[in-house]
């Protein structure tokens, strides 16, 4: 298969690191778009996980991205076998996932809706119907299932083969027993690919290394954070009780899955705890190995097989496999141009789905490196959202642990990770602990979702329905809205940029004029060429040449490489990142004035620090900047605190709130609060699919600055067009039921849009949710919100909904200019 040594080019347009399927996909795609393609594999195609991968093939996915994805790998796949007569061993036998709680009912019910609104062919199924599509099956104890029907199961090496195979036919050249060593960089830039066999000069490259991708990046300088895990499965003797073609089975409450196999049946499982391995490096010799037995972990998931299975009770085990397999920390992929770097591309970490994903992510990569951008929204796999402290050995090893298993595990709303935590923490932390408050963890931060009254009781129960803490939150909720909360929001992101140019680079970079009077506090977005969204934050003109950016902690990296890689045309500017030298401390409520007034000198009225302004003050010691601003929808202020005083800042406002009937609040009370308001999140509300007036925040637009933004011939192009979708608020009439995301939107009985975000809105006593419709034209959004004849499908059911552009509580804005 592999292009003899003496013909290993000197340059290249795109270099691929990594033969495994996914790679081998990549490659076909680029040469499929006349791309000078060169795959590099440092022992043979498939050695490394692909070759012992079980072969299923799944289209439904947690977002419509990556379900469109899924179905284009099914696709190709067909097409691939069906084009020149090759045997892949691809059918689709269909997939079956059965239910043995309630919970993983409606987990499955949940995900039906989902599914078929993202065009799947997807029927719920009963004990009855379960045991016709799966004769083998014990029912007792299933409370149901879900069937697709195309579905199906694959050889992962003859899909590999027949993608470099195509590849080559391309024009792509694809070298095996060719290790890459190191590369040459320049300002960012890789130029030049050192390997084994020579070196070869290169425009960009893809890592697609699988479980050395990690290793890889560290060569040129960037964090891959992914883990091998030891991942097993079973192969029985063959019978001729066991019907062919049977569905792919998957039973996640016991941790398994089968497939049918030449009258064998293959089990696999996701453990709950699983086994970490490579801690000491992957030996250099590692070829299509496979690790050593360890029959008493499996043990106990062949027990709850033989349960289900009971054909399992006499059949004989003819192969134990155990075999390695890389996770991330948040089980979840990595796609996309490195932020920190030029042009490198990574495509890895699939969390052993990477066959079923290997034909979409090949197409789309193959577009995200040739346009520079993403073709739409994947802000969960983009590599962007990796964070510098992911990268720790000991971290990965014990994230690792957990992760496997929650691939498997219910998908619960507001799951909280149990491993590798307490990894940055508020000067509050212990403070707010003593308090009873429950912490979540986001970007590595631990941060307050809500406080019980006994720290003991500061523990999550899961449901779909209201958990264990929707009434702490509901207390929290009513408390900003009638006297006020305190909130510790230090996890924020904070960049100075200042220089002499700061000020063109951010009128560049922003959709709204940033000449602002110096003590202007501007939200604003930030376009690509494309009129996406890139960024949603806000930015406080600090000074005539210095501004202060504040954003999600998610978005930490994206947001500021975004304004670096940007910066190159603006000589005399400088961005820095202050997070860690600041807290925050959000005081939001209609009593938070008179609160703040009483600890600080400076008349802080509404004449002398009206909505949209920041002062610097001194509270105690500390000399602070206070912004006034909310997210909540209420009369309310930021106050940054350098992080040595913030202990003492905190105890000041705690002790002083006593009188104003101060509570202290959690993230959970901040987002239902958020939906009340009708504010948006970024990476959920607004993406790079929309542009500001899609997401009705048309109003932080300034199309008539002195020189155009990013994006802005493109958002004009769109204007002229006119929007065919519209972000609109939701409230249903059963209170009952909750929203997450995802969920249908129907308008008299047609599908035309998913829910991107839901909270209960206490102050309202309402379900809420906020999502996107589609329309033909202005006139028929009009008509469609004259006429309200929406309903949201959840978990299989409709429920009638209200929808609104203005938010449904103070739409008028007159709560938060008092």
């Amino acid at each position: 298969m592999s292009t003899s040594k003496q013909h290993l080019p000197t340059k290249a347009d795109v270099i691929v690191i990594g033969g495994g399927v996914v790679g081998c996909s990549l490659a076909y795609h680029l040469a499929k778009k006349n791309v000078s393609t060169v795959l590099l594999e440092r022992k043979s195609l498939t050695c490394g996980t692909t070759w012992h991968a079980a072969g299923l093939v799944g289209q439904l996915r947690a977002s419509k991205n990556l379900t469109l994805m899924a179905k284009y790998s099914t696709d190709l796949y067909q097409e691939l076998q069906n084009s020149k007569n090759r045997s892949l061993g691809f059918i689709q036998n269909g997939s079956l996932n059965i239910a043995e709680c309630p919970e993983r009912m409606e987990e499955i019910k949940r995900s039906t809706s989902m599914g078929r609104n993202f065009g799947l062919d997807i029927s719920i199924l009963n004990q009855d119907e379960i045991k016709e599509r799966y004769p083998l099956v014990n029912t007792d104890g299933v409370t149901g299932g879900v069937f697709l029907p195309k579905d199906g199961q694959i050889n992962p090496v003859d899909v590999t083969m027949a993608l470099a195979q195509e590849a080559k036919l391309h024009g792509a050249k694809v070298f095996e027993q060719t290790k890459v060593n190191g590369f040459v960089e320049e300002n960012d830039e890789i130029k030049t690919v050192v390997t084994d066999k020579g070196e070869i000069e290169c425009k960009k490259i893809v890592i697609t290394a699988g479980m050395w991708s990690r290793e890889v990046g560290k060569l040129c300088g960037i964090n891959i954070p992914l883990h091998a895990c030891e991942h097993f499965y079973v192969l029985t003797e063959p019978s001729d009780d066991i019907p062919k073609n049977l569905p792919v089975l998957r039973v996640a409450d016991s941790y398994i899955y089968v497939k049918e196999d030449a009258g064998k049946l293959l089990i696999g499982a996701f453990e709950p705890k699983a086994k970490p391995w490579g801690m000491e490096g992957i030996p250099e010799e590692f070829e299509f190995d496979s690790l050593p037995e360890d029959y008493d972990h499996f043990e106990p998931i062949l027990l709850k097989a033989m349960n289900r299975l009971p054909i399992l009770n006499d059949l004989g085990i003819q192969t134990f496999f155990c075999g390695p397999e890389s996770f991330t920390p948040d089980d979840r992929y990595y796609l996309g141009k490195v932020p920190n770097k030029k042009n490198i591309f990574v495509s890895t970490g699939f969390n052993s789905i990477g066959v079923q994903s290997a034909g979409g992510v090949g197409k789309v990569m193959a577009e995200w490196i040739t346009d520079e951008r993403a073709p739409f929204d994947l802000w969960d796999v983009d590599i962007a959202r990796v964070l510098d402290f992911q990268n720790d050995e000991e971290y990965l090893k014990e994230r690792s642990t957990e992760t496997l298993g929650l691939l498997y595990k219910i998908h619960w709303p507001f799951y909280q990770y149990e491993t590798a935590r307490n990894i940055k923490h508020s000067p509050l932390h212990e403070t707010l602990k003593k308090h009873g408050a429950c912490f979540g963890e986001l970007a590595g931060w631990e941060r307050a979702n809500w406080y019980a009254d006994d720290p003991k009781e500061a523990i999550y129960e899961y449901s779909f329905s209201k958990q264990n803490w929707f009434e702490k939150s509901r207390s929290e909720h009513l408390s900003v809205r009638d006297s006020v909360g305190l909130f510790d929001q230090t996890s924020f992101s904070k960049f100075l940029i200042h220089g002499k140019d700061a000020l063109s680079l951010l009128n560049y970079l922003c959709v709204s004029e940033m000449d602002v009077p110096v003590g202007k506090i501007v939200y604003t977005q930030m376009l690509n060429s494309e009129a996406g969204t890139e960024s949603d934050l806000t930015i406080v003109r600090i000074n005539d040449d210095e501004f202060m950016a504040v954003t999600s902690p998610t978005s930490h990296n994206k947001d500021l490489y975004w304004i670096k890689n940007n910066s190159s045309d603006f000589k005399e500017v400088q961005i820095d990142d202050i997070t860690e030298n600041y807290g925050c401390l959000s005081l939001m409520g209609p009593k938070s004035r008179d609160l703040l007034q009483s600890i600080t000198n400076e008349n802080i009225s509404n004449d002398e620090l009206p909505f949209g302004y920041s002062i610097k003050t001194n509270i105690l010691k500390a000399e602070c900047r206070v912004n006034r601003i909310t997210y909540v929808g209420e009369l309310g202020y930021e106050i940054y605190v350098p992080r040595e005083y913030l202990n003492d800042v905190f105890d000041l406002i705690y002790i002083e709130g006593e009188k104003h009937q101060l509570v202290l609040a959690g993230y959970h009370a901040l987002n239902s609060l958020r939906m009340e308001k009708g504010y948006l999140h970024w990476g959920h509300d607004i993406t790079i699919e929309e542009d500001p007036f899609e997401a009705g925040v048309g109003f932080c637009v300034n199309l008539k600055k002195t020189k155009k933004f990013l994006g802005q011939e493109k958002l004009e192009e769109k204007l002229k067009e006119g929007s065919t979708k519209r972000r609109v608020n939701f409230s249903l009439h059963d209170k009952n039921v909750l929203l997450y995301h995802n969920e249908p939107i129907f308008y008299d009985g047609n599908p035309v849009g998913e829910i991107t975000s839901g909270m209960y809105g206490h102050y309202l006593d309402k379900s809420l949710g906020m999502g996107y419709i589609n329309f033909e034209n202005k006139d028929k959004l009009e008509g469609m919100l004259k006429e309200q004849k929406f309903e949201i499908e959840i978990a299989g059911s409709k429920y009638k909904a209200d929808a609104s552009l203005a938010a449904f509580y103070d739409s008028k804005r007159e709560k938060i200019l008092i």
